[in-house]
């Protein structure tokens, strides 16, 4: 024991003598002047390459100071594991930047302005690194742009800190991907698309920005759902723009087959179910550029200041009206006569098909009545000349669609009736027309009608007391067996345009009835009136003809428009009495024009589209 002590026991101060030695005799190196400035200059040269390697920017590398970076803003401790269901659970499946905010302090802002981040590499110190401290690496997300979810975050691997840098791999896996199409609900649901905001936060090389879908809830029937047309979606530009890199040909063949299948879609479709939307493209033609309008129709000129009733298009549910193109539709009309014949209603449609057709002529000289009228409220008939076409567009009045009539009472005296058995005075003269278009209803309202005392006759017979409605039956009646007997379908299309709704509140047309502070169309279906009893039993009359009949059942569309009257802008020149009291005087039952009986020849302009689509259908089977 005394050996084995002895053997392991330390000499205190041999060896600390000879290291002691030896350090001195190292340092002594360091005494030399030329050797100091040698081992100086090599530490600055050292640190300065260092500093110089840290903190200069490379062109040719995303991570050159990325070592760097990451030793003085990353501690010691581990990143979380992303893929822990912890980490999911603080964001809710709904995630957007109006979430909680309470857990605002989970967003890491960048303060870079948008336009800097549309490159496809962010400077480093933008670079969006991960913070411990902080439990996401989300940018700050502007309401417009579709919310990153945390699961559409690619997990970082925390084992490597070089995972961390900002590579186009990093960065792609921070862009949310394309959203899928939201698909069209059925029911009170349309879908429309628009475009994101110009200068989305762009964190990677992507080039395109997405297509955005979404719903907007609609009512169905409610023409309260007016939508602007002006404005075109994303996708229709894109086609736009493609269309224009075609050439002639291959734009001409789209959109002559866009036409067709537009015109094919109006087969099966009910023009007349829908609602009234906004089209900034409207009216068809300048307010207060026809001269042909009369006055009680002009209400442009009459100092209507309002104009949103002339920016309203009829829009079926089913299909899209065809805008009414007048050079297109006088060369359906080349050589054909158009005629009308009905009451001032149907006088109101007519001045609107004459200014519609001749703003598209050529020549607006080569378009004149035929026997040089300019005022069209006192004559039986009038006719509209297009000479470049060889076409005529007529009108006949007749309110009752059948005779009026004169007979003397047992004391010799003249009174009025109205012959329920023979059909109005010209109709020698439109029987042969191309198309005509019929219409009757307003006149049956009037005091003398509605009464039916000693007014209706047949034959020779004056009914003392005989009901309106038996009274309409039997005109109409007449006025069926005539087309019956005298239209040959062959040759002549015929049209019946139903009831025109009126708007008159707190009295009739002739009691002070008013419509003058409506300038919006009726928006809920609750508040329009009730079917007119003439419609049913002209539609009950018209299933018993042999004679097919184009039925413009426009009572619905009129009845939303309670915003397109007239009503005080009826006249320019008031007289002494209608000074007195101007708002006892108002038309609620014609329309402006530029207006609402526009909408009704577009209605006449599709069916002649699709009769002719037919036509062409049939003949390509034979």
């Amino acid at each position: 024991m005394a050996e084995s002590t002895t053997k392991y026991q330390l000499v205190p101060n041999a060896n600390n003598n000879n290291i002691t030695t030896d350090f001195k005799s190292f340092f002594s190196l360091f005494k030399t002047r030329k050797t100091s400035a040698f081992v100086y200059g090599v530490i600055f040269v050292f640190i300065a390459f260092t500093i110089f390697l840290a903190f200069s920017p490379s062109s040719t590398s995303t991570s050159s100071s990325t070592w760097f970076i990451n030793f003085f803003t990353l501690n010691n401790t581990s990143p979380p594991d992303y893929t822990d269901e912890s980490f999911r659970s603080d964001f809710p499946s709904n995630f957007s930047a109006q979430s909680n905010p309470s857990r605002s302090h989970n967003i890491t802002q960048i303060q870079t302005p948008i336009s800097n981040l549309t490159t496809t590499q962010l400077p480093p110190d933008k670079n969006p690194i991960f913070n411990p401290e902080i439990s996401t690496i989300l940018p700050q997300i502007s309401p417009e742009i579709p919310p990153i979810l945390p699961t559409q975050v690619k997990p970082l691997n925390p084992t490597n800190n070089t995972k961390y840098q900002d590579k186009q791999s990093d960065q792609s896996s921070l862009i949310p991907p394309k959203p899928s199409p939201v698909p069209e609900k059925q029911g009170d649901q349309s879908s429309t698309i628009v475009s994101p905001p110009p200068t989305p936060p762009v964190l990677s090389p992507v080039t395109s920005n997405p297509t955005v879908e979404v719903n907007s809830t609609k009512k169905e029937g409610s023409v309260g759902e007016v939508k602007d047309f002006g404005s075109a979606s994303l996708s229709q530009k894109q086609d736009s723009k493609s269309n224009n890199n075609n050439n002639g040909t291959d734009t001409g063949s789209r959109q002559g087959s866009e036409k067709k299948s537009m015109v094919g879609s109006l087969l099966g479709c009910d023009l007349y179910d829908g609602g009234w939307v906004r089209d900034e493209s409207y009216p068809l033609y300048k307010p207060g550029s026809c001269k042909l309008i009369d006055e009680q129709f002009n209400c442009f000129l009459n100092g209507r200041p309002d104009n949103d009733y002339q920016k309203l298009k009829w829009k079926p549910k089913g299909c899209t009206l065809p805008r009414l193109d007048g050079r297109k539709m006088l060369k359906l009309l080349r050589g054909k006569r158009l005629v009308f014949v009905g009451d001032s209603l149907n006088r109101n449609m007519w001045e609107s098909l004459v200014c519609i057709l001749k703003n598209s002529v050529k020549n607006p000289k080569n378009v004149y009545e035929a026997s040089g009228r300019h005022y069209f409220r006192n004559e039986a008939s009038y006719s509209f000349v297009f000479k470049d076409y060889n076409a005529t567009v007529e009108f006949f009045v007749a309110p009752f669609l059948v005779q009026e009539w004169e007979v003397k009472d047992k004391n010799g005296a003249t009174k009025e009736t109205l012959r329920l058995d023979l059909v109005a005075n010209d109709s020698e003269h439109f029987k042969n027309a191309d198309i005509v278009i019929f219409n009757t209803g307003h006149w049956w309202t009037h005091e003398k009608t509605s009464k039916g005392e000693d007014y209706y006759q047949e034959g020779s017979n004056v009914y003392k007391q005989l009901d309106v409605m038996e009274a309409f039956r039997k005109a109409i009646t007449t006025w069926g067996k005539w087309v019956d007997t005298h239209i040959n379908p062959q040759r002549t299309h015929v049209f019946f345009r139903g009831y025109s709704s009126t708007h008159f509140r707190g009295g009739q047309w002739n009691s002070g009835g008013q419509c003058d502070s409506e300038t919006e169309p009726i928006r809920n279906d609750t508040f329009l009136e009730k079917y007119p009893w003439k419609m049913k039993v002209l539609e009950t009359v018209m299933m018993g003809m042999k004679t097919p009949v184009s039925y413009l059942n426009i009572t619905k569309l009129t009845d939303y428009r309670k915003d397109g009257h007239p009503s005080v802008y009826r006249k320019l020149r008031l007289s002494t009495e209608e000074k007195k009291t101007p708002l006892k005087f108002q038309d609620c039952s014609h329309w402006c024009l530029p207006g609402v009986p526009d909408s009704w020849n577009e209605l006449i302009y599709a069916e002649m589209l699709r009769k002719k689509y037919q036509e062409q259908q049939q003949k390509n089977r034979t």
